[in-house]
């Protein structure tokens, strides 16, 4: 019996904390007017896609002691732009990153909650935690939980968070006209949760939401989190998106899944992927190399060094050979935020890969950076580009992709006009909504079906 075709699910991301951003393209615009956030929606709306992605920076990165120059400075609210977009989108899911290290279950629960309210029905979390010190003075609990803390406080938040959405189901509310009360046949909102992390109790004032709960999307990769998804997560907004590293995250997530009572089709795979256009491979090529060109400087290749090093490098020369001294270990010193450093347990033993990598290659320390700094991308026609995607995710590399384009407002523009009709005439991609919620965008049951973790 041959496999069935699976359909592809496609979402935008809308860079925030990165640093794919190529700043120098005219077409470049803000990444805080909201007319940047509407275009980047709409534009995603109309190709059908399931959701806008947004990412969460609680704090401006810095580097030697100055904010971090090559990064977007400030970052509006997320649920405040999510809000503002349920009003001038229809179908578009809404994802948000909100970090369940600083922050509080029934806050969350009633703004999540909310928002599906106003969404009717297509708000998604993306369920982090953080670890640092730096990101925590910001906060009155400050990032003193190690990793293993962490995912047991994020596991006790979703939790108490689900208790709370769960608080109104089976709650009849009928209105007494005669009397002008609203009656109920339970008490509605009420909840009680208890556990080493949280001793809450009390009424959510928010009603059930269209989909009962919000979608819960989980970023993390290490062990605990690849756990932590298998168990509570609908979808992993994941960085393997290459053929062989995706079937290996792939099998190994989903294979985590059956002791948790739950089907492989209950959980989703979204890598995230950059990609570049042209009218032949290529062109598409030439471009790519430029646009690498841009999102890695001569200035920028030296932070991302500084970053592994931990020391000061600004009088390296970026097309020279990588530093010959090896890594600073132990506490960084140099880059501070939480997404602001590519995260290495053994700086040293990197460093050496780096090295053999660059004298096997010939490549200098720019050129290095350029291809140890790159993530998944889609090079190529359009057809070039449905045809990569289409394979990877009928290999089971992957669901789908969260596509970020390295120009916003408009980046995403040419991948909707150009290569969804070539995925929707495959079959493969939807032509039209089929469903309102997000939950139905992505093939979820209801959450009134899902147990608690």
């Amino acid at each position: 019996m041959s496999k069935p075709v699976k359909q592809i699910h496609l979402a935008a991301h809308f860079p925030g904390v990165n640093n794919t951003t190529v700043w120098s393209d005219p077409a470049s615009g803000s990444h805080i007017d909201f007319a940047s956030f509407v275009h980047f929606a709409q534009t995603a709306e109309r190709g059908k896609f399931d959701f806008l992605f947004l990412a969460e920076g609680l704090r401006l990165r810095e580097q030697g002691g100055r904010i971090y120059d090559l990064d977007v400075v400030g970052r509006p609210d997320t649920f405040t732009v999510l809000a503002a977009l349920a009003a001038v989108t229809e179908r578009l899911g809404l994802t948000g990153t909100i970090n369940s290290t600083f922050n509080e279950p029934y806050e969350v629960a009633r703004q999540f909650a909310s928002l599906d309210h106003l969404s009717d029905g297509r708000a998604a979390w993306n369920v982090v935690t953080s670890w640092d010190a730096f990101t925590g003075e910001n906060f009155r609990r400050g990032g003193f939980l190690a990793e293993d803390q962490r995912y047991s406080r994020a596991e006790s938040f979703l939790a108490a968070a689900h208790t709370l959405f769960d608080s109104w189901s089976g709650d009849e509310i009928v209105a007494d006209k005669e009397s002008g009360q609203f009656l109920t046949t339970g008490s509605p909102g009420q909840f009680s949760y208890r556990d080493e992390h949280f001793d809450i109790s009390g009424r959510l004032d928010v009603p059930r939401s269209p989909q009962g709960r919000p979608v819960i999307f989980q970023a993390g990769d290490s062990d605990h989190g690849r756990e932590f998804a298998a168990r509570a997560a609908d979808a992993i907004f994941s960085r393997h998106g290459t053929l062989a590293e995706g079937q290996a995250f792939y099998a190994d997530v989903k294979g985590r899944l059956d002791k948790y009572g739950r089907r492989p089709e209950e959980l989703l795979i979204l890598p995230a992927a950059t990609f570049v256009l042209g009218d032949t491979d290529a062109e598409a090529a030439d471009i790519a190399h430029q646009v690498r060109l841009a999102q890695v400087s001569p200035a920028t290749a030296i932070k991302f060094l500084e970053q592994l090093w931990n020391r000061d490098l600004s009088d390296h020369d970026p097309d020279g050979p990588l530093p010959t001294v090896d890594p600073i270990v132990g506490e960084n010193t140099i880059a501070r935020g939480r997404a602001s450093v590519r995260m290495h347990r053994d700086p040293v033993a990197v460093a050496n890969e780096w090295r053999a990598k660059a004298e096997a290659e010939k490549l200098s320390t720019r050129e290095l950076i350029i291809e140890v700094t790159g993530r998944q991308n889609f090079i190529g026609s359009p057809s070039t580009v449905a045809e990569q995607i289409n394979t990877l995710v009928q290999a089971d590399a992957s669901d789908g992709f969260i596509l970020v384009p390295h120009v916003t407002p408009a980046g995403l523009d040419p991948f909707v006009d150009k290569v969804v009709p070539l995925l929707q005439e495959r079959g493969v991609f939807r032509a039209e909504y089929t469903g309102t919620t997000l939950r139905e965008h992505l093939g979820l049951a209801a959450a009134t079906e899902r147990v608690t973790p």
